[in-house]
């Protein structure tokens, strides 16, 4: 059975990572799955990937006229929406004396401005009784080497997650964090660890995951399953750590 039949579901950044995984598993549900990303051909090969109909729409979270085009064209394609997935962002490592203006001010632009004129624009065109889901990080609550603004771009995220969901209570609109802790998708190539150096680094870092490893796209897929579909229809306000363990360590 189709957990997700005649659902609507727009993931932002799902032609990638865990984005990518967790819209093919809502298409797979039987939702019709929209995904957002810069660049055209990328989400060409992601909508084939995923297939079922997904619909993809070109964009950068961090220019809010995006997130208007989002609504209006949900809107028109399919009067309302039931899911939204907020996992656009970007990450780049830096102790704090070394970012630049420019680097901290791209962060926020697209990780936290981004999710919060997404949300905005979107909540007209969403149903009552929906749910929301923010993408969030392990580095809010532990912290990480050369982490400082990208976690500060995620602790902002996770707040505006908490008054929504008080916010949007009389709608019945759910509000969910989602923090992944280290999970192996493209964007470790983008960290600057060169590839002869990946399987050592890889391999720390599952030192420190209780678990032993890192996690996988489609399981982080799976916590946002649950956070937006029926399995977890008394579940509002809360932050989902789906990271091994590596928290409590």
């Amino acid at each position: 059975m189709q957990k997700l039949k005649n659902k609507v579901a727009v993931i932002t950044g799902g032609n990638s990572g865990i984005g990518k995984a967790t819209a093919a598993l809502f298409a797979r549900e039987g939702a019709q799955v929209v995904i957002t990303g810069r660049r055209q051909d990328v989400l060409a090969n992601a909508i084939k990937e995923i297939g079922h109909g997904a619909v993809a729409i070109q964009g950068d979270v961090a220019n809010i006229e995006h997130h208007a085009e989002v609504a209006s064209r949900v809107g028109e394609l399919y009067g309302a929406i039931d899911i939204y997935i907020a996992n656009a962002g970007i990450i780049k490592l830096a102790s704090s004396d070394q970012v630049t203006p420019e680097e901290y001010d791209k962060h926020f632009e697209v990780n936290t401005r981004g999710v919060f004129f997404g949300v905005q624009e979107i909540l007209p065109v969403m149903r009552d009784g929906g749910n929301i889901v923010i993408m969030s990080s392990l580095a809010v609550a532990r912290v990480l080497p050369n982490h400082t603004v990208y976690a500060g771009t995620k602790a902002a995220v996770a707040a505006f997650a908490r008054n929504w969901a008080m916010e949007l209570r009389a709608r019945k609109i759910r509000v969910n964090i989602l923090s992944p802790g280290p999970t192996d998708t493209a964007i470790l190539a983008k960290l600057g660890i060169a590839d002869a150096d990946r399987p050592s680094f890889e391999e720390e870092l599952a030192r420190a995951i209780p678990a032993g490893r890192l996690g996988m796209p489609e399981e982080l897929a799976k916590a946002a399953f649950f956070l937006a579909s029926d399995a977890g229809s008394f579940v509002n306000g809360i932050e989902l750590h789906v990271d091994g363990g590596m928290l409590i360590v």
